[in-house]
């Protein structure tokens, strides 16, 4: 659904409008097994193979109606016998199909017989939903004649019902770009290097080019970069603006971003926070329909009166959606998801945007949005996204599956079973990659999901949790295998004598990644450490026009101490001998400057040993530890230690909760000590990536192991220095740290003080 254009004409799809007025009845999240997106085209074909000559699939048709401009395309015509043709697929009982599924379905047909008789000018048109069964390939056929004058008045109402909110979302738009085009920059003036960082967003934009910007800490990243696309968004014609972080605290940091933007009270902009569906549950003990959850049932018969309220909400953070879902008996979590295509800035997880199933991008390429994506603390970015196209399978699971599952579904498990231990005996050791996925294994996969999605059709009651989980595994893997090439590896890790682990591991996400970079008006990722770019670049597969910048730093060398620890390795074989003088150089540096530091390691065993030595030989020093899996309690206390006035030292592990995303400014923090450079270890998977690296970049080292550990090292260091204000003192504690090659990866404001 778009917006206005110059004769402020409202265009809609056909579906959407119908979801809009016809949509009625449960919100039912109950899985099913429906056909996937690939059967559900070759589902369409095989009806229209089975029509006549002069069968049109695919027709365009469109209308208008007052200021709405409606357009869709019906699934086939069959002019020689006048039908009109709605195709649904599915799998299992025809009776299992929802009564609100069929009444959407024929609303749209409904909708597509009108446009059809004005385009055609026919006095009549005959209507057929047909229901395709993916399993037996049979056809049932609902059908109906209706007059031009019946499908005129059913068109008539629904473009009535709608129209009102239409009209209101038309001046909205046009309120919010008149706003948006005279907006100021909503403080007295940029900080140092604000303003640089703005004026190429607002370039980027404005150029339809996706960009990369290094921007360090303490310079108002998240405003910096939302201000200058809401400026954009008028003159480029925008419907959406997606902000994306990482974790929870950067999508707070874009609700109050947002929030100084309308402080004024004059900009009418719709901002939407999205969290996790286990986050915003109401009745986590419940299942999502109407004969468990009562704010499923009825949902979408309360549903107009909660949007209607969620509009005229000043900020739809989480809390907000919570209050007004409540108030009308909705589920928080899916009124969000609703008002997703109502609001003009939507914050959340990277996964709404970059996922297999990305909520956001599927939407935006329904609807045809013109959006511009903004990614924060991007330097995630890379190691989330091969998570998310990495799908991984475990003989245990496959055990418990088959212990729990019908005798109906024992044979194909079995097949599996099978097909696994073969794929064991061509991998011995303990990890090996294999060049190619074994057939025999994937049909079998393919084979035994296929008899499970069955099973669910004919028998739709839910799974024990351990064929569930077997089931979802086995479609994420054969989905993955479908596209699987040079930027992944199948690998077999021998868990035991007895069991092994099925691997499909991405380790360049650019195939994925790349439609999302190319369909997006513009596309900003930012962070304070995003060099070296091609690293990004190259893995992420973002276009080759793409943008880069590296924002002047508003912090001067002479507000941060750096040295080296030239004398200390803390390499793996030489980390024993290293504990005693890191604890002497922390006390020096203590004493010479009592406060607040940070210490980081590369693992909690290396922590605990040196904060075990530091607290026998200084026992003067408080001393506190981060744990293994804290919890947000425990997490917010160690923080709570970092106190204006208060002295001590923390000890984190590297590229943990501590070494990003903390913000400490003035003497809650005064100094951070670094005992590692940070690189990953060095084992079977990474030495894999290693080679896959070189083979396709010429950079295996660099890619796998240095660019990643010192975009860990800078982030934590930059801990430290978060204001202009600030002093303090950094040590990188290893002697590695004095190469050239790595002082180059440090930013470029740092002076690193010269060896005594």
């Amino acid at each position: 659904m778009s917006a206005a254009n110059a004769d402020a004409r409202y265009v809609v799809a056909v579906r959407a409008l119908c979801e809009f007025t016809a949509k009625q009845g449960d919100l039912d999240l109950r899985f099913t097994p429906s056909p996937t997106a690939q059967e559900g085209i070759a589902g369409h074909a095989v009806v229209a193979s089975r029509r006549g000559e002069h069968y049109r699939s695919e027709v365009s048709l469109e209308g208008d109606w007052g200021p709405l401009h409606v357009r869709g395309r019906a699934d086939g015509y069959d002019p020689d016998r006048n039908l009109l043709e709605e195709v649904k697929t599915y799998r299992g009982q025809f009776t299992s199909v929802p009564d609100n599924h069929r009444h959407l379905a024929w609303a749209q047909l409904r909708v597509y017989g009108h446009l059809l008789c004005t385009q055609l000018d026919l006095d009549h048109v005959n209507l057929a939903l047909v229901y395709f069964d993916i399993g037996s390939q049979q056809e049932t056929v609902l059908s109906e004649t209706r007059t031009r004058a019946d499908l005129a008045a059913l068109f008539d109402d629904q473009c009535r019902r709608f129209v009102a909110w239409a009209e209101r979302e038309l001046a909205h738009r046009s309120a919010r770009d008149a706003a948006l085009t005279a907006l100021h920059f909503p403080h007295a003036g940029f900080r140092p290097g604000q303003r640089q960082l703005a004026e190429a967003i607002f370039r980027a934009n404005a150029g339809k080019r996706s960009l990369l910007a290094q921007a360090p800490t303490g310079i108002g990243k998240t405003i910096g970069t939302l201000f200058p696309v809401l400026k954009a968004a008028p003159a480029q014609d925008l419907d959406k603006v997606f902000f994306l972080a990482a974790k929870t605290p950067g999508r707070q940091l874009a609700l109050d971003a947002a929030a100084t933007l309308k402080a004024g009270g004059t900009l009418p902009l719709r901002v939407l926070e999205l969290s996790a569906r286990d986050k915003a549950c109401e009745h986590p003990d419940k299942a999502c329909h109407g004969e468990s959850c009562p704010l499923a049932q009825g949902f979408y018969d309360r549903l107009p009166a909660a949007r209607e309220a969620a509009t005229n909400a000043d900020m739809l953070d989480r809390a907000t959606l919570r209050d007004i879902g409540i108030a009308h008996d909705v589920c928080p979590y899916y009124l969000g998801s609703e008002m997703v295509r109502w609001s003009d800035v939507v914050v959340g997880d990277y996964n709404y945007w970059f996922d297999g199933g990305a909520m956001l991008y599927a939407l935006a390429l329904d609807r045809g949005w013109k959006v511009s994506v903004l990614a924060d603390e991007a330097h995630n970015l890379v190691s989330r996204a091969r998570s998310m196209y990495t799908a991984t399978l475990q003989r245990g699971d496959l055990r418990a599956a088959r212990a729990v599952a019908p005798p109906s579904l024992h044979k194909p498990l079995d097949k599996v079973k099978r097909a696994w231990t073969d794929v064991s005996k061509s991998a011995p050791l303990p990890y090996q990659v294999l060049d190619a996925l074994p057939d025999k294994f994937l049909n079998a996969l393919q084979a035994a999901a296929s008899a499970i999605t069955e099973h669910m059709a004919a028998f739709p009651v839910p799974l024990d949790t351990e064929l569930q989980d077997l089931y979802f595994a086995a479609l994420q893997f054969g989905r993955l295998a479908e596209s699987f090439g040079e930027h992944s590896l199948f690998d077999v890790t021998r868990d035991n004598e007895r069991d092994t682990t099925l691997c499909i591991r991405n380790v360049v996400p650019a195939p994925f990644l790349g439609p999302r970079f190319a369909f997006a008006h513009s596309t900003t990722l930012f962070s304070a450490t995003l060099s070296p770019w091609h690293y990004f670049a190259d893995l992420l597969g973002m276009p080759d026009d793409t943008a880069w910048i590296d924002v002047d730093s508003p912090f001067s060398a002479s507000q941060l101490d750096v040295h080296v620890a030239h004398g200390i390795s803390t390499r793996y074989q030489e980390r024993a001998g290293s504990l005693a003088p890191i604890a002497t150089l922390m006390a020096d540096q203590y004493h010479a400057r009592p406060g607040n530091y940070l210490a980081f390691f590369s693992s909690f065993d290396y922590l605990q040993q040196v904060a075990d030595r530091f607290e026998q030989a200084h026992p003067d020093i408080p001393v506190w530890r981060q744990a293994r899996r804290m919890s947000e309690p425990e997490r917010a206390g160690f923080l709570a230690r970092f106190a204006p006035g208060g002295r001590g030292i923390g000890f984190a592990v590297l590229g943990g909760s501590f070494g990003e995303g903390v913000d400490l400014p003035g003497e809650r923090l005064i100094g951070a000590f670094v005992a590692t450079l940070g690189l990953p270890q060095v084992n079977p998977v990474n030495e894999q990536l290693r080679q896959r690296m070189q083979a396709m970049f010429g950079a295996g080292y660099d890619y796998t192991y240095l660019y990643p550990g010192m975009q860990k090292v800078v982030q934590a260091a930059g801990r430290v220095i978060r204001t202009e204000q600030d002093r303090g003192v950094v040590w990188l504690i290893d002697d590695r740290f004095a190469r050239a090659n790595i002082q180059s990866l440090l930013p470029a404001w740092w002076h690193v003080a010269k060896a005594a």
